[in-house]
């Protein structure tokens, strides 16, 4: 990758008429669909929330005995059906020193849609490979990271008999130790993709690391790090052989493979040490290589912006990625800043700068059919981190928050719920695709089966 510094000269003023092109086209987005998760949502599992604090409005009080959070949706995938998600839980609780018995998995998802026509706006559990409605969220509903097959080259907390290897502490839960299941303290995976084999590839902080597993979640090799980029707890910093040179959670937050499922991209939320201020570097990474290429490119921030929260694939060469502030309803100062931009990296040099036009503005959303009942023609989404988007078709995009459980303030003093919102754009992604086709560069679902994208 070519130096940043030379290439952001060289390559800002393109970007800046890009972006002139589509200034205000955001105003005409609108919202067709609408549904809600309750943010007290738990699934069965060991105890959760034995080393994170109480949030400071009284409500969801940790440690949640015998259960875990289905909330914190930090990536999300196709289901087998129509209306069928899968989600990515993050690290559990915000830290790796919170997060040791918040257990990584996915959830997966039947969402009923409130749409113009009606409906209840609400979610249910659904069945992992069937995409059938399940009573409740068991096994058969979510994807459990595990280290059986003992591919991992760093301590994780199955190795411990109690956790963070303090004897002061509780014991290790036996179902981790026995299954050797991944916990927030071991990654903190805020984002993943399904290539066309059927495995998943998980994006981590802590490393910065790639996590490569099974579709049962089990882990085949050992982590892969972004050549030259250590965050805190990457283990070259811990064995005192490097020293960081990215924030603490700056890691893999957006990742995206291109349409030809050739490709993996990465983007980093944090700035890595001597790059130009309000820039995130984008790396490439070969699937059939399993290595990264050494070519990358800028990814810059708006100047309201201060994090991105997820990117994927439209094409080879197009992606849409979510960016915004930390700001909420309930802290407002300065302005909630929460928007969707597509990218486009043809054309562009080694270590040149992503071409960058809006998309929706998610804190000026039309909404006619007061879809989410607060009266209000004009739907605004300001909770603090947003992090799911994919495309649904060339006209609709799902977006979905990550509410921090136990945490929030988001739209109240409480912890947020999580919202789901579909998103219809005033034009196509893609010339080649209509409102009813089966979508254009998302991350397919590669179990098969089809889609009819209607609005309800």
């Amino acid at each position: 990758m070519r130096s940043i510094p030379s290439l952001v000269r060289q390559t800002f003023a393109p970007l800046a008429t890009c972006m002139l092109l589509t200034a205000g086209a955001a105003h005409a987005q609108m919202l067709i669909g609408w549904a809600q998760m309750p943010a007290a949502t738990f699934a069965d599992g060991p105890t959760s929330g034995q080393f994170t604090a109480p949030n400071t409005y009284g409500t969801n009080v940790p440690p949640f005995v015998d259960k875990q959070p289905v909330q914190g949706f930090s990536g999300v995938l196709e289901g087998p059906r129509k209306d069928v998600f899968q989600f990515l839980v993050d690290n559990g609780f915000g830290s790796q020193a919170s997060s040791a018995d918040a257990l990584l998995r996915s959830y997966t998802l039947r969402i009923h849609w409130r749409t113009p026509k009606g409906g209840r706006g609400t979610t249910e559990p659904a069945d992992l490979d069937s995409g059938k409605v399940r009573p409740q969220f068991d096994a058969r509903t979510r994807l459990q990271l595990n280290d059986t097959r003992r591919r991992l080259t760093i301590p994780i907390q199955a190795d411990y008999a109690n956790y963070y290897d303090k004897s002061t502490n509780a014991p290790v839960d036996p179902a981790i130790i026995a299954g050797r299941l991944l916990t927030g303290a071991d990654f903190d995976v805020e984002s993943f993709r399904r290539d066309r084999r059927g495995n998943y590839w998980f994006g981590d902080e802590f490393g910065p690391y790639l996590i490569k597993t099974d579709a049962s979640g089990s882990v085949l090799r050992s982590e892969i790090p972004l050549p030259g980029v250590y965050a805190p707890q990457h283990k070259d910093v811990i064995a005192g052989k490097v020293a960081a040179n990215l924030p603490s959670s700056g890691g893999f937050e957006g990742m995206a493979i291109n349409t030809s499922q050739t490709k993996l991209y990465t983007l980093l939320e944090g700035q890595v040490t001597g790059d130009p201020d309000k820039t995130r570097r984008i790396n490439e990474f070969d699937l059939a290589k399993e290595g990264y290429t050494g070519r990358g490119y800028v990814y810059p921030l708006d100047p309201s912006g201060t994090n991105i929260g997820d990117m994927v694939a439209v094409d080879d060469n197009r992606f849409i990625v979510l960016e915004r502030n930390g700001n909420t309803t309930t802290s407002p100062n300065p302005a909630p800043f929460k928007k969707v931009f597509l990218i486009d990296l043809k054309g562009v040099p080694d270590g040149g700068i992503v071409r960058k036009t809006e998309l929706v503005d998610l804190m000026n959303l039309s909404d006619p059919f007061d879809l989410n009942a607060d009266g209000q023609s004009v739907f605004t989404f300001p909770y603090t981190t947003i992090e799911d988007v994919l495309v649904l078709d060339a006209r609709t995009l799902l977006v979905v928050n990550d509410n921090n459980f136990p945490y929030g303030g988001g739209r109240e003093l409480a912890s947020d719920n999580t919202e789901f919102l579909k998103i219809r754009l005033p034009f196509l992604l893609s010339k080649d695709d209509d409102d009813h086709g089966q979508g254009h560069g998302r991350d397919r679902d590669h179990r098969g089966g089809g889609y009819d994208w209607d609005d309800d």
